[in-house]
Formats: C-alpha cells, sequence, structure tokens
C-alpha cells in the first residue's frame, strides 16, 4: 500500500495511544466479570428541565456507533466488581483451573439459592424461570420430551452438524479439537462422572443437509443437547431445535440471530455478533482516518445469510455516517465459487479506499490473493479480513505476504499457534493433548474446538452440581447464567449472558494487524468491552434484519 501503508502505521499507533490515555483516565474499577450491567443504548427519559431522550443507533444484535465509542475511550457504564474474590494465578494451568472451580461454585450458589427459593427452575405451571425475566414454557415441549434426554449413568451425547468437506471443510477441524479435550475430559473423571460423546455430522455447509442430520440426531440418537455450524444451517433448523426443547448452546457462528432467549431461548452464540463486528470495522475507520473522510468503502460478501448478515450490518452504519463512509459497494459472490477473480475486478473499478472480506472458509484466503493480484494493496487505505478467518495456519499463511499488514476486529479470540499465546499454560495444555491424540497442533483450528468445548463443559459442570442434577433445564439455567474466565479469549474481555436481558456471551474485540513476517496478529491499542451493551435480535429471517 506504499506510502498510505506507512501512514496507517503512523495512524494506527496514535489511535493506540488515544486508547491508552482514555484508559487512564477512567476508574480504576473498570475491570469485571459480571454481566448485570444495562445496556448503553437504553434511552433516558426525562420531564421538562431533564436529560433528552438518547437515540437508539444500534442495528439490533450489534453495539451502536456510540456505545462501540464508549466502550473504545473506556467510558461505558460500570460493572460491579466482586471486592471479595480472591486472586488466581493465570500463568499457570492450576491457577487457571482454581479460578474456574471458583466461578462455577458462584454459579451453583447463585442458582441454587434462586431454585430453593422457588424463583428459578420449573415450577408447578410447567414454566421454567431464570435471571432477568428468561422463561420457557416446558408445557410446550413434545409429549415424547425428556428433561434427562441423552444422559445415562454412564455418558451424555452431544450431537454435531459442521462442514467437513467444501469451501468451509478447514472449519471441520473445530469439531476435531472439540472431541479431543471431551476426550482429556472423559480420561479425567467426566462430567459428573460420565463419558461425553460427540456425535458429528458432515454437511458441507449446505443447509438441506443440516436438517436432515438435525432430524436424525434428534430422532434417532437421543443426543443431550445439539451444536451446529454456519448461520444459514443453524438459521434452517434453529426453529425445529428450539421446538424440541433441546439445549442449542455456543453454536459456531456470530449471527446476531442467536441473541434472542425470548424467542429462542435454547439457543445462544459464543463469538462477537457480526453486527457487533460491521460497527467496529466503522469506529476503526472514523478513529484511523480521519484525514481522508469521507471514504469509499468496498465488502466482498458471501452470498447467503452469512453474508448478509455482516452486509446489513455495515450497510447501516453506513447509512447512519454519511461523514464518514461516502459510498458503499457490496459485491457478493457464490459460497462455492473456485475464484473470485471477477468479483474483485469489480471492486478494482469502483476505487475503493477501504477494502472489507465480509465471507469465510477459503474465499478469505481468495480474497487476500485476488486483492493482491489485482493491484489493489498499492491504492487501499486499509483491508480488512473477517473474526471468522482469523486462523493463522488455514487462512493467513497460505497468503504468504500478500497477507501482512492486514488488519481485523478478531473477536478476542487467540490462535494456539500464535507466537505471542504460543508459551500461554492453557495453550500448552491445549497444543500437548492435541498431539498425545495424534493431532498436529500446527493446524490452529483443532485449538478454536476448546474456545468453544471449554464453556460448554464448564456449563454441564454447574448443571450437574444443581438440584435435580444434570438436566437439560438446568444445563440451559447454567448457560444463561454463565460468568466465566475464558481461557482462549484476552483478557479484559468479559464472557457472560444474563437471562432474557443480555444474549451475547462475547461482545468485546481487539483490533489487530497481521505480521506476515513474524506469522502473528500484532494487537493495536486495548481490547474493547462493551459486555452487556448490545440489545438482543429477533431475526426476521424472511427480510432479513432484526425486528
Amino acid at each position: 500500500m506504499g506510502i498510505r501503508r506507512n501512514l496507517l502505521r503512523l495512524l494506527a499507533v496514535l489511535f493506540a495511544f488515544a486508547m491508552v490515555a482514555a484508559a487512564c483516565g477512567s476508574s480504576d474499577d473498570g475491570d469485571s466479570s459480571s454481566s448485570s450491567s444495562e445496556s448503553d443504548t437504553t434511552a433516558a427519559h426525562s420531564d421538562d428541565g431533564g436529560e433528552e431522550e438518547e437515540e437508539d443507533t444500534s442495528i439490533g444484535g450489534g453495539l451502536s456507533q456510540d456505545a462501540a465509542e464508549k466502550a473504545i475511550e473506556g467510558d461505558g457504564e460500570e460493572e460491579a466488581v466482586d471486592e471479595d474474590a480472591p486472586t488466581f494465578d493465570r500463568s499457570t494451568l492450576e491457577g487457571i483451573w482454581e479460578e474456574a472451580a471458583y466461578n462455577r461454585q458462584k454459579m451453583i450458589d447463585k442458582i441454587t439459592a434462586k431454585m430453593d427459593a422457588g424463583e428459578w427452575g420449573v415450577g408447578d405451571d410447567d414454566i421454567l424461570r431464570g435471571p432477568e425475566g428468561f422463561e420457557i414454557n416446558i408445557g410446550d415441549c413434545p409429549a415424547d420430551w425428556s428433561n434427562t434426554g441423552g444422559v445415562t449413568d454412564s455418558e451424555i451425547r452431544i450431537g454435531h452438524t459442521t462442514a467437513q468437506s467444501g469451501n468451509l471443510a478447514a472449519y471441520g477441524n473445530i469439531a476435531v479439537g472439540w472431541d479431543n479435550y471431551l476426550q482429556w475430559i472423559n480420561a479425567n473423571g467426566g462430567i459428573a462422572g460420565r463419558d461425553v460423546t460427540l456425535l458429528v455430522k458432515d454437511d458441507g455447509y449446505v443447509a438441506a443437509q443440516t436438517i436432515e442430520f438435525i432430524d436424525e440426531l434428534i430422532e434417532s440418537e437421543n443426543v443431550f443437547t445439539l451444536l451446529t455450524l454456519g448461520s444459514p444451517n443453524t438459521l434452517a433448523v434453529y426453529d425445529k431445535i428450539n421446538d424440541e426443547c433441546i439445549p442449542h448452546p455456543f453454536v459456531m457462528t456470530g449471527h446476531p440471530a442467536w441473541g434472542d432467549p425470548v424467542n429462542h431461548p435454547w439457543t445462544t452464540g459464543l463469538q462477537l455478533s457480526y453486527s457487533t463486528e460491521a460497527i467496529l470495522w466503522g469506529t476503526w475507520i472514523k478513529s484511523n482516518l480521519a484525514d481522508h473522510l469521507p471514504v469509499k468503502v468496498a465488502g466482498l460478501v458471501m452470498d447467503n445469510d452469512f453474508g448478509l448478515a455482516y452486509e446489513l450490518g455495515f450497510d447501516a452504519y453506513a447509512e447512519g455516517n454519511p461523514d464518514v463512509v461516502a459510498e458503499y459497494l457490496p459485491v457478493r459472490h457464490d459460497p462455492a465459487a473456485p475464484t473470485l477473480t471477477n468479483e474483485v475486478t469489480t471492486i478494482a473499478a469502483f476505487e475503493p479506499d477501504v477494502f472489507i472480506s465480509m465471507t469465510a472458509g477459503n474465499p478469505c484466503l481468495l480474497a487476500i490473493q485476488e486483492v493482491e493480484a489485482a493491484g489493489l494493496l498499492e491504492d487501499l487505505l486499509v483491508a480488512f479480513t473477517p473474526s471468522v478467518c482469523k486462523g493463522i495456519a488455514a487462512y493467513m499463511a497460505p497468503a504468504g505476504m500478500a497477507a501482512d499488514e492486514w488488519w481485523i476486529v478478531g473477536g478476542g479470540g487467540k490462535d494456539t499457534t500464535d507466537p505471542k499465546h504460543i508459551d500461554e499454560p492453557f495453550i500448552k495444555f491445549v497444543n500437548e493433548n492435541l498431539a498425545d491424540g495424534g493431532l498436529d497442533p500446527a493446524i490452529s483450528l483443532y485449538g478454536i474446538g476448546y474456545a468453544y468445548g471449554y464453556p460448554h463443559a464448564e456449563a454441564m459442570r454447574v448443571a450437574a452440581e444443581l438440584p435435580g442434577g444434570l438436566t437439560r433445564t438446568n444445563f440451559i439455567l447454567a448457560v444463561r447464567n454463565i460468568d466465566i474466565y475464558a481461557p482462549m479469549t484476552l483478557d479484559g474481555i468479559t464472557t457472560a449472558m444474563n437471562g432474557a436481558v443480555d444474549g451475547y456471551f462475547v461482545e468485546g474485540s481487539d483490533f489487530s494487524q497481521f505480521d506476515a513476517t513474524e506469522q502473528t496478529w500484532n494487537m493495536v491499542g486495548d481490547v474493547v468491552d462493551a459486555n452487556g451493551a448490545s440489545p438482543n435480535c429477533a431475526w426476521d429471517k424472511d427480510n432479513g434484519g432484526c425486528r
């Protein structure tokens, strides 16, 4: 990107200094792990002479620009801090296990007290109640539904659909890593004395195949929980899964629709919402390219429900911020396209200042290669790759030096092959387990399996200790109350949910730039955390967007 690259480096450094300065001016109590804060986008009503009503600029399932900027500047609402909580040594694996046990016990004690008081749990009216108005009518579950379905005295059965073939086949390695983690759990006493069995079905990222496999897992495999990968795949089945009253937590997609505890109470996401990611792209542009505003932005969009979430998110930002984005051109591509030459040629003709890849899987690699081949890098102010393609081994390393200096709103995840994390105790634990299981630790998507498996297992451990033991209703109560330290997530990002008011597990991110020489993501500035600030999203599948 020539001279513009040098300018961008300078702007990035200034951006980092600005965030550090803002953090120094904020309260010392800014760090917390509580999920009880109100949304920053809540309108404030007053009578004459009082505070004016604030405009809600959120897009549903994502932060408002105001909330994003407050989070970056460290000006968000402070959350309660447990002053009596012990400190734990995260530089040792033993310290991480101790902290995990402490957080589990806090959740167990909280939920048990509420259940004993008759406030939470399944009442005589067949309503499951939980935090902040969370409710599920168990009377609407199928007549043959069992609260202990998929659980025996010796086994817990989990059903998982994923892509192990096709353009997104690399994501299938997440399931392999998750299963590796479960093997370690089973070898160390299991969960409540039970082995956990993962039943994996390869849907090839084809929604019609996902539907068939979910039917099979429900009707024939007697699973306790289900997990799906892919936005179009999950949208195709999450109505049925909720109708069947089967827990469906921590799905492997960041679509905003999973933040819907009212209409889809059995389904949750794990990673940063794509809507929030889109807002953070825009916020980065506003902060870092001030001398070039407004800019022309081109998005390479996967033509399906996944890409649409990104496209709608950034389109909302662009429409609301004409002083930042002069023009926005989304160019869609077939998810199965073997090349992206035509699409990138169209983008090059648009002469954008900013390029954003809004795609997934192998097309992320193709996008980097095609942008370089088209000569766009010499004229672009910045190029972004999406959070779902943060994996170094899968998507960045194969692009060689063409990947150098690409940016990402990374969602706060750690890559187990990144040199800056490789010696961390939990990352070492992951890589040693992978090697012991005959897997190559250099495949970072194996490590991502631990990022998904860890909170899932923690919630099951909590559920097993609640009154009534490991049941589907206890498990979903644990999920909706989860508040833990996730060792595969960057420190400073809260990993928690709170009943019906906070449906998102991760609402924070890093801003990072790739160093192709060192094969590492370099975070610029502090992490951004806006826990509790994303409005829930009741997704309109027919029209697209939250209603």
